[in-house]
């Protein structure tokens, strides 16, 4: 895996030279994640899945290198919460938006933002970063849709998965240790329903800890397992896109 940030202008001015390269951008949040898991959860999530999407990609012929995270994001269902460091939508559009448009300039033939904080207002303005750009140019990886979300575990899909068993596990798969879950109960609140039925914070949807789900029950290997199919969003999301571009 190559890193946009340990490469040199002269390594920069290569890859780009030939033609081929790809940027990966991966997104989070600075947001509660329960007793147990830090803050950069999101983050770091999206930063695995670029780390093993790059590598895959490069096997395959296309050079992807990962560029530095964007951290930050829409964090208002978690107001209230110490640790809820946010943004406006409309400056995270803004910043990343103008991301893809140095990234493009610079000569990468695609800018993929992985995303994997899945806060409705947070995915809408990461998505809005992109309209408007020629076509193939510039996709967003995020297990939100449909298509993504139905390859992924019963918790995530139904929803009950915020720092509970879904994401515990993909924290154990990219090696951090999160603080002591056995004491944790699962609870059955489906994030999904509740901002369906109008809900707009935790506190409201009754996750007094910034939980649901159940992180007691996660594991290493279902981590590793889920990885693999949000990899395999990332690379068919590049890869279709590059198509749609043509040689």
């Amino acid at each position: 895996m190559k890193k946009l940030a340990e490469l040199t202008y002269e390594d920069v001015a290569a890859l780009v030279g030939r033609g081929k390269a790809v940027a990966i951008v991966p997104v989070g949040s600075v947001e509660p994640h329960g007793p147990h898991l830090p803050l950069d959860t999101d983050t770091l999530i999206s930063e695995t899945c670029a780390a093993l999407a790059s590598a895959l990609l490069t096997q395959k012929g296309i050079e992807a290198v990962v560029a530095p995270s964007v951290p930050y994001g829409v964090t208002d269902y978690a107001g209230g919460f110490a640790g809820a460091i946010g943004v406006p939508a409309a400056a995270l559009t803004a910043l990343l938006r103008a991301i893809a448009e140095k990234l493009l300039a610079t000569g990468f033939r695609h800018v993929c933002f992985v995303n994997n904080h899945l806060e409705p207002a947070h995915d809408a303005a990461v998505r809005a970063a992109i309209d408007g750009l020629p076509e193939g140019v510039a996709s967003v990886a995020c297990p939100l849709t449909r298509r993504w979300g139905r390859t992924l575990s019963d918790e995530f899909k139904r929803g009950d998965c915020h720092a509970g068993r879904y994401e515990t596990s993909l924290v154990l798969a990219a090696g951090r240790t999160p603080k002591d879950t056995s004491a944790l109960p699962t609870l059955g609140i489906s994030l999904a329903e509740a901002i369906k039925q109008g809900k707009a914070t935790f506190a409201e949807i009754g996750m007094t800890r910034a939980y649901t789900g159940a992180p007691s029950e996660a594991t290493q290997e279902e981590g590793e397992e889920l990885y693999g199919k949000l990899v395999a969003m990332v690379t068919t999301e590049i890869e279709e896109a590059l198509a749609k571009r043509g040689p």
